[in-house]
């Protein structure tokens, strides 16, 4: 098999998992959608005196991170050491941010 046919057959094969313009336009849909949600959370005096608020602005943050991640940065579609090595780095900085707020008692448990 030729360089060329062997870089088809891939560039081919690598397209057929990428999301399509529509699943596309449905990710950015979710995406919206999330948004709209942390901003009219926001609006409620009573949701932002909840103990809650922050803990779900957080976990809705986090939903569109992954979700930009994973789509549009492709990490969905690439090589599993690429993930390895995003996802162990992003839980060393998560870990050190966690770590930074306890020693300055910014977070108590």
């Amino acid at each position: 098999m030729s360089h060329d046919s062997h870089a088809g057959a891939h560039a081919a094969h690598a397209e057929h998992h990428h999301p399509t313009g529509n699943q596309y336009a449905v990710i950015a849909l979710i995406l919206t959608v999330i948004t709209v949600v942390e901003v009219w959370a926001y609006y409620i005096p009573a949701l932002v005196a909840s103990p809650m608020f922050n803990p779900a602005l957080i976990v809705m943050s986090a939903a569109k991170f992954a979700i930009v991640v994973l789509f549009y940065m492709h990490l969905k579609f690439d090589s599993r050491l690429f993930r390895v090595i995003f996802t162990g780095s992003l839980i060393v900085a998560m870990c050190t941010i966690v770590a930074l707020l306890f020693l300055f008692h910014k977070l108590s448990l």
